[in-house]
């Protein structure tokens, strides 16, 4: 049998359709699936998880209604605001990643204040995936490697741990468990490189439906995989 999964990583998939099943606006999901977030970070320490990564908004979401992804942004920046709080309170790292470069000045403020706040806590280690698409990260890792290549910072033969340093999660082990809400079986463009043995995991239960009881059937799922990354037990 398996341990506890040391990093789960969670798509958020399900909040529009939800709301829809409700006869309520998809924004409505959007805000049951920010509270979410809370509550199983809570749980997920309990169980003894050391790092959750969320899947909030890929780099093809921009391509939604204006509307929803402007209520998006806004949920965004009260989450953040609430984060402090819930950071300080639970010892709790926050880390965001993706290309920050396209949000407004208000929130990469508000990101980067919630990182240097919360750089230190110890327990657990939320990292939010904003404006994040596995492709655009590693481009952005090899036109990085390019640039140090070209100055001399970058003077040897890249091998994978050297590639992994370029991404954006090169502070973080690579995820033990994926969980994806709602149905949908597709990686949708997340965290390619680093879930090359990662354990999956499929549920039709939609994200704001999502509570410390369908986790604990994620993990117990986990724990009674074989894991042999390629060799023989």
């Amino acid at each position: 049998m398996t341990d506890v999964p040391k990093h789960v990583a969670i798509i958020l998939d399900g909040n529009g359709r939800w709301a829809k099943q409700k006869g309520m606006p998809r924004t409505y999901g959007h805000k049951a699936g920010a509270d979410n977030v809370e509550p199983i970070c809570r749980a997920a320490y309990d169980m003894g998880i050391k790092y959750m990564t969320f899947y909030a908004f890929s780099t093809e979401n921009w391509s939604r209604p204006a509307e929803e992804v402007s209520t998006l942004m806004t949920l965004l920046g009260d989450f953040l605001k609430k984060a402090k709080k819930t950071a300080r309170d639970n010892n709790m790292r926050v880390r965001v990643i993706g290309d920050l470069s396209r949000l407004e000045d208000k929130l990469t403020k508000s990101i980067a204040e919630l990182m240097e706040e919360s750089k230190d806590y110890t327990g657990l280690t939320l990292t939010i995936a904003l404006n994040y698409g596995s492709r655009d990260e590693i481009v952005r890792a090899v036109n990085h490697m390019i640039e140090d290549a070209k100055s001399g910072i970058l003077n040897e033969k890249v091998t994978e741990d050297i590639f992994s340093d370029y991404l954006d999660t090169k502070d973080l082990p690579d995820p033990d468990l994926l969980i994806r809400t709602s149905g949908e079986q597709r990686l949708s463009n997340y965290l390619l490189w680093q879930m090359a043995y990662t354990e999956f995991y499929f549920t039709k239960v939609p994200w704001p439906s999502f509570d410390e009881n369908e986790l604990k059937a994620a993990v117990e799922a986990y724990k009674n995989r074989d894991r042999r990354y390629g060799g023989i037990r």
